[in-house]
């Protein structure tokens, strides 16, 4: 009587969970869905030129507001430059930021973490040891330091997040890992005669694919912030290219004569790294074996 209670109770629960992890999906990456298709295709939908300049359009309000003009849906900053053109160009650098070095730093962090997790030994004590003092520098100044060395520019980005992120991903994946080597299923396959590396490949990796495509998604988020961050401060590309975190650095400056510069930006911003976190708990959780 109590199992069939519990087994009752344990259906009620994933019924009720069934339905807000889809609602979930779909609302994330419904978003990063149009962002990338806004991102595609933004040299065709762009209403204006992103960096034409026009001092006798400077600060016109959103199209809802009294003043606004044609054309300019979510209104021009100071200079007189498309807001919504300029976020959909800023768009296509943050994914491309997200893509590229979340995809880098998943392999370069994941590949390590396994080989650490699994083999141990001395490449777990070497790879632990250089994560131990590599975590030691603050990430957002180290990334500051690196762009400042190395120079602005996409490709100098991305191998700045390559270099700090990697850490996260193997310090995840090797404690999984050797969660996993102590399984039956690792003992039954080495009984049935399977090397190590075809283990590893084979069974323990396929077991680690949630946890790796949740933290693949964080990643790609926190890549789309340190883009900002440094776009900012204005480590990134040329100032005059369009990019999030610059509209906001400009939108800061004249909040109170055009807040809409501000506030769309962050609005885009705040969406896209919800919805790179969100979609990879949904995704590990839509398919959980657990769950299922």
């Amino acid at each position: 009587m109590l199992c069939s209670i519990q087994s009752y109770a344990m259906r009620d629960t994933r019924s009720e969970i069934r339905p807000k992890l889809g609602i979930r999906l779909w609302l994330c990456g419904g978003w990063l869905f149009c962002l990338v298709l806004g991102a595609l295709f933004a040299p065709w939908i762009s209403p204006q030129d992103p960096l034409a300049q026009d001092l006798f359009a400077a600060r016109l309000p959103p199209f809802w507001v009294a003043g606004s003009e044609p054309g300019f849906w979510l209104g021009t900053d100071s200079l007189g430059r498309d807001v919504l053109s300029r976020m959909l160009h800023g768009a296509r650098l943050a994914l491309i930021v997200a893509f590229i070095a979340g995809t880098l730093t998943c392999l370069i962090g994941s590949t390590l973490g396994i080989f650490a997790g699994y083999y141990q030994g001395w490449a777990d004590r070497v790879i632990s040891r250089f994560i131990d003092i590599w975590m030691a520098f603050p990430p957002v100044l180290f990334a500051i330091l690196l762009i400042a060395v190395i120079g602005t520019g996409m490709t100098s980005i991305i191998i700045a997040i390559i270099i700090i992120d990697w850490t996260r991903f193997t310090r995840v994946v090797r404690a999984e890992t050797m969660s996993q080597s102590v399984m039956d299923y690792i003992a039954s396959a080495q009984v049935a005669g399977r090397g190590k590396f075809s283990t590893m490949v084979s069974e323990i990796l396929p077991n680690l694919l949630p946890t790796i495509v949740v933290l693949l998604s964080l990643e790609m988020g926190i890549a789309v912030i340190v883009e900002a961050i440094l776009s900012f401060v204005n480590l990134s590309i040329s100032t005059d290219s369009p990019t999030w975190g610059g509209m906001i650095a400009e939108g800061r400056i004249s909040i109170h004569q055009a807040w809409w510069v501000l506030v769309f930006p962050l609005i885009a911003l705040f969406l896209t790294v919800l919805s790179f976190s969100q979609f990879g708990e949904g995704l590990k959780d839509r398919f959980d074996p657990v769950l299922r």
